[in-house]
């Protein structure tokens, strides 16, 4: 199997969603955010990040691309401002002197917004990664260019910053899947699914004022070792929110796993083929 980032700090319309952020929080990490790993290793091979790399993770999350990174020999920040419950998480995996291991050197996290990193010295980054995909729910790329364009100066000139987005829907499974839940939070409001467009990234990107230099593609399958996990999983993304505030959990619960039969295999294993894009861009 393997994790996915995707943006969950969305803001709906209505009623705060009923669920426990905690679980949602150790669901994400030990489910569903190694779905993109491929992602991951292959941006990080591109770009060569190792020793010498000072990377700045922007969304960071539980933390999971960070430690890829600094599994290489990169030197990592993250930065982040959604969840309290996922950074602390990302803290045990990356500063855990309070869990009977040695922190990583050269590792910090901090609650906040790249503008708390201004004036914390050191080198300027080299690479700025924003991991959470767009293009998913109408709204999840909302003030991404303005975060992108605060934390350039953070950076070196030239320094890569990537983005990432869905594919197109007929290439990812989940996309479906998403839709066909997020049908009951109609009519639809901030959240609602939203089918993702060819050129997302590269607009992201020009708002921020960044160069492009070239993009990829890489299958991210969704797995699942049964659809209590896939269930679980899908939640934690944040994307089906809106649907769960709309309605309840028990309800959400059982059109997604109606929604994921198609997907269900003999063994009872669940597997989406997915396709997810990165572009990277430039600090000018």
């Amino acid at each position: 199997m393997t994790p996915t980032l995707v943006r969950q700090h969305l803001r709906h319309a209505g009623p705060p969603s009923r669920v426990d952020r905690r679980v949602r929080a150790r669901d994400w990490a030990e489910i569903q955010e190694r779905m993109l790993v491929p992602l991951h290793e292959a941006v990080y091979e591109r770009l060569e990040v190792g020793g010498g790399t000072r990377l700045l993770g922007l969304g960071c999350g539980s933390g999971l691309a960070l430690l890829t990174a600094a599994s290489r020999g990169a030197a990592v920040t993250g930065v982040d401002d959604s969840s309290p419950e996922r950074m602390r998480l990302a803290r045990e995996r990356l500063l855990p002197e309070g869990h009977g291991a040695p922190a990583r050197g050269d590792s910090r996290i901090v609650w906040g917004t790249p503008a708390d990193l201004a004036g914390a010295g050191g080198p300027a980054y080299d690479l700025v990664t924003a991991f959470e995909p767009v293009g998913a729910v109408a709204g999840d790329s909302e003030g991404l260019a303005e975060t992108l364009a605060s934390a350039a100066p953070l950076a070196a000139r030239g320094a890569a910053v990537v983005l990432v987005g869905w594919g197109p829907p007929e290439r990812c499974a989940t996309s479906g899947v998403l839709r066909s839940v997020g049908r009951l939070a109609e009519p639809p409001r901030d959240g609602g699914w939203r089918p993702a467009r060819r050129d997302d990234l590269e607009e992201i990107a020009q708002r921020a004022g960044l160069g492009l230099d070239g993009s990829g593609r890489v299958a991210c399958p969704f797995g699942y070792a049964d659809v209590e996990s896939a269930v679980r999983g899908l939640l934690s993304t944040g994307l089906l929110d809106a649907a769960v505030a709309a309605t309840d959990e028990v309800q959400a619960d059982k059109e997604l796993t109606e929604a994921l039969h198609p997907h269900r295999r003999r063994d009872g294993t669940v597997w989406m083929p997915n396709v997810f894009r990165y572009l990277i861009a430039r600090t000018r």
